[in-house]
């Protein structure tokens, strides 16, 4: 039996919590030279993707602006155009919010990206109904959940489209005229829904890919249904082996309702690691960065979200508060908001008086852990055998350092998956799609670019294509 192949991608950590600023190897969030190195890191490793997060607004807690945000947060389209020139093969994704925006513009902006990487574009597309967030544009957070997603499965639509309106030999050059004249070759798009009106010729002819690969991250119902019906890669959030199965199980059944194949759906969660040279210092690491990523301030900033109070004066290193919760209260802004706040804190309230649990260790213990720890066979393991056991496509890997925190997992597990025969050797295709779905055909020998062995840093694996 054919073993399944593990897809591997890379996530910038960025400003969210599994950043640890406090370690002296930790880099800047902003400077080129930072997405240079992790991007270069997972090309020369094999990966599919790399993948840059978005926030349209500073985060705030009790009108102040959240610690992690303060090194401000770039646009993603623009620092991945910039990274297409610096890298070969890796695809180049990018979260872009599908409620403050408008498709042509976008989709200009994607197809463009696209082009220029030579068909590695990837979007993450995500809505928000928040009008904290939406504050800073000019309609305001106007949206309920449920329009959101209609909105965006409406812009994704649309947005194909455009794409789809250059036939793929348009560019036609009359010698005679000097330019591209041939009738009916680009198409015009006339849209009319509820949220977008559209009627023109889009810019840019097909890409190589002819569509950026689109990602999406979410698990409620609507968010499943969006992801089987557009999606070709889901960002989730489910990191224990059953619940990967039941949602892997879940999402790959509702494919067949829109007339889609298993295969075309990738499910890769994200997840982080923590390495040793033995098990016991792999779970000491683990808990040391732990501990690091929930410091004093954090543990009760986080149960402020949950509380809905200002919990400042309370000890971190004590137990958890007598008040119940402020169902109306709101600490937090540009944050995921808890749905019911009642019944987490009740839960929080039984495994601490359960385990004798502080507040700060509360917070370690439910705000997530590293995902697979071990030494590099274990946690190669691991992840063939979350693969293997249709609990995953693969993994978007979210390292606790910038910039050099996916630097051991490439030269010391990337190895080994390689070895047990479940992760390529080499690049065969040229875009994103053929790096997650395969090659459309087999490419030419010149086109098969072989995987660099670990270099120091700063090397570039150069690709020289001729014809393109």
């Amino acid at each position: 039996m054919t073993r399944k192949q593990v897809h591997l991608a890379a996530h910038f950590p960025g400003v969210n919590n599994t950043t640890v600023w406090s370690d002296p190897r930790s880099g800047s969030q902003i400077d080129f030279s930072s997405f240079v190195h992790l991007a270069r890191t997972a090309e020369r490793a094999g990966f599919d993707f790399f993948f840059l997060a978005e926030g349209l607004r500073l985060r705030e807690l009790k009108g102040r602006i959240h610690d992690l945000d303060v090194v401000g947060r770039p646009e993603s389209l623009t620092v991945l155009s910039a990274l297409a020139a610096v890298t070969g093969r890796l695809g180049l994704a990018g979260t872009v919010n599908a409620t403050f925006n408008e498709p042509y513009e976008l989709a200009r902006r994607l197809s463009t990206l696209d082009h220029l990487s030579e068909g590695r574009a990837g979007w993450n597309v995500v809505t928000t109904s928040d009008a904290f967030t939406g504050e800073n544009f000019r309609r305001g957070g106007y949206l309920d959940h449920a329009d959101r997603y209609e909105r965006a499965a409406e812009f994704v639509r649309l947005s194909r489209a455009l794409w789809d309106s250059w036939e793929p030999d348009a560019l036609v050059a009359d010698p005679d005229a000097g330019r591209f004249v041939r009738e009916g070759a680009i198409g015009t798009v006339s849209h009319e829904g509820r949220h977008f009106t559209v009627e023109g010729r889009f810019s840019t002819p097909r890409s190589p890919q002819r569509h950026p690969v689109i990602i999406q991250a979410g698990d409620s119902e609507q968010g499943r249904e969006f992801a089987a019906a557009h999606a070709d890669v889901i960002f989730s959030a489910h990191r224990s082996l059953e619940d990967g199965r039941a949602f892997y199980a879940d999402v790959k059944r509702r494919l067949g309702g829109y007339g889609r194949a298993r295969g075309s759906l990738k499910i890769m969660p994200g997840a982080t690691y923590a390495l040793g040279d033995t098990e016991a210092e792999a779970a000491e690491n683990a808990a040391e960065i732990r501990r690091a990523q929930v410091g004093p301030q954090t543990a009760i900033a986080h149960l402020e979200q949950v509380w809905g109070r200002d919990l400042s004066a309370y000890d971190p290193d004590g137990p958890l508060p007598d008040l119940e919760p402020d169902l109306s209260g709101e600490l937090a802004q540009g944050r995921v908001r808890v749905m019911d706040r009642a019944a987490v804190a009740a839960k929080w309230r039984a495994l601490a008086a359960e385990r004798g649990l502080s507040i700060r260790e509360l917070v370690i213990e439910v705000s997530g852990r590293q995902t697979f720890v071990g030494t590099p066979e274990s946690v190669a393991r691991q992840i063939d055998e979350y693969v293997q056991a249709d609990a995953a496509d693969g993994f978007i890997l979210i390292p606790h350092l910038t910039p050099g925190g996916l630097d051991d997992f490439a030269d010391r597990v990337v190895p080994i998956l390689q070895e047990r025969g479940v992760f390529r050797t080499g690049y065969r295709g040229t875009t994103l799609r053929d790096h997650l779905f395969g090659p459309s055909a087999a490419p030419a020998a010149a086109d098969v670019v072989e995987i660099a062995p670990a270099v120091a840093v700063g090397n570039v694996q150069t690709v020289v294509r001729e014809g393109r």
